[in-house]
């Protein structure tokens, strides 16, 4: 079986290694139960990892399965071969191992994912080991897909493996005597800093976020690119206006947008207008805000369907993207009402592919049904983003939950209200 291309390179790209699994399987002409019992396994629990899809696997469990099945085990996100040591049997039934979670073994899974996610970018090289020019790509890649993974992993699990890849990111830029490669290893070295960031602030330290922020800011500007300096001015002018330092975020959009003069990505407008519309809601200026929101609407229209965002953009900028920026706006603004009187964005941002972008902007639609005495609605909406936040162990989402919670205030809460303050008080256990 070709485990470089097709169906199998595929699955192990988009991170479904179950589907990996499955596609050796059948080659080898193996039933799951024939496969569960060379393995030490139950049939349901070869079945059950098989349909996991991108999600957490048992490491032990995969590892198993891959090496009856002879796939390479970086294809299912196992780089290091001490992840599945042999089974021994005074261990537990085949049933409760599988289905026990192993989290000694989630850093190594995740750096292991990584491996698997860079394939396809390794393997159209012209070699095996990435020279100079390559090396930058393979990099971006397994950037990319750990960013990809925050939509549904918790930040504290990721940041461990991010780290190690900042380490390694910057051994190889010490080692690069070329310096076009060092300029093109800053520019990567920049994005797994500013994403560091990112974590950070999901994991509501701001401290350790501004200070990731302003190193990922400083490589941007060693790498020359004004494309990713432009954006990484963005990141921190983001934070920046959610820590309350609205005025100190506009001035890092407007040099954003001086660095870009005769060069604007529609991708690249559309988004930083749509962080300077946020921003001016956040200080309360209405009329701008409606200004740079119009001006995002216009600029998304102009990114093509199907078009590929530029780097360092890894999601494109789209109608949902759109909608979010105008939900939080009137938010800000305190205009409950413009946020309940559509519908349409309300029920976009509740739709949102990435669950913990998803459960911040539910907190501000419940807000709009809050200051609109939509007590019940208002809870229903939010009880669910809290749920994700907790269980994404998201300090955003937890903060944001509790400052929806301030903005409600009796001495006899009703049912939903008391089991919501039973949820917040799970964030600390």
């Amino acid at each position: 079986m070709n485990w470089l291309e097709g169906a199998a390179a595929e699955a192990a790209s988009a991170g479904d290694y179950g589907r990996v699994i499955e596609l050796a399987r059948d080659a080898a002409r193996m039933t799951q139960r024939q496969l569960a019992e060379a393995c030490g396994l139950s049939q349901p629990t070869v079945s059950r990892l098989e349909k996991r899809g991108v999600a957490d696997y048992n490491m032990k469990t995969l590892a198993k399965a891959a090496r009856h099945l002879g796939i390479p085990l970086a294809l299912v996100g196992l780089a290091d071969a001490r992840t599945a040591p042999p089974a021994r049997a005074d261990r537990a039934s085949p049933t409760a191992r599988a289905e026990k979670p192993d989290p000694l073994h989630r850093r190594r899974f995740l750096a292991g994912a990584i491996a698997a996610a860079t394939i396809p970018a390794a393997v159209t090289a012209s070699r095996l080991s990435p020279g100079p020019e390559e090396q930058a790509e393979v990099l971006r890649g397994a950037t990319s897909a750990f960013r990809r993974m925050d939509a549904s992993v918790s930040a504290r699990q990721l940041a461990d493996a991010v780290q190690g890849h900042l380490r390694l990111v910057r051994s190889v830029a010490a080692q690069s005597a070329d310096q076009p490669a060092r300029a093109r290893l800053a520019s990567v070295t920049s994005e797994v800093a500013s994403f560091s960031a990112w974590l950070s602030w999901d994991m509501a330290d701001a401290g350790s976020a501004r200070t990731w922020y302003g190193e990922a800011l400083r490589l941007a500007r060693r790498s020359g690119d004004e494309l990713l300096i432009a954006y990484q001015q963005g990141s921190l002018a983001q934070f920046e206006v959610e820590a309350g330092n609205a005025a100190q975020g506009l001035g890092l959009i407007q040099g954003a947008w001086r660095l870009l003069e005769g060069r604007r990505p529609a991708i690249a407008a559309a988004w930083l207008r749509s962080l300077e519309a946020v921003a001016h809601a956040t200080a309360g200026d209405q009329r701008a805000a409606e200004r740079a929101l119009a001006a995002s609407e216009a600029a998304a229209g102009r990114v093509r369907a199907g078009e590929e965002p530029p780097w360092p953009w890894v999601f494109t900028f789209d109608q949902r993207k759109l909608a979010a920026a105008r939900v939080i706006g009137e938010a800000r603004l305190a205009r409950p009402h413009r946020v309940l009187s559509s519908p349409d964005d309300a029920q976009t941002v509740l739709t949102f592919p990435h669950e913990k972008q998803r459960a911040m902007l539910g907190l501000d639609v419940a807000r709009g049904h809050l200051a609109a005495g939509r007590l019940d609605v208002a809870y229903a909406v939010a009880t669910p983003c809290l749920d994700t936040g907790l269980r994404l162990g998201s300090g955003r989402v937890i903060e944001g939950a509790r400052a929806f919670r301030r903005g409600y205030a009796s001495t006899s809460p009703p049912a939903f209200v008391r089991d919501f303050d039973l949820r917040l008080r799970d964030a600390y256990r």
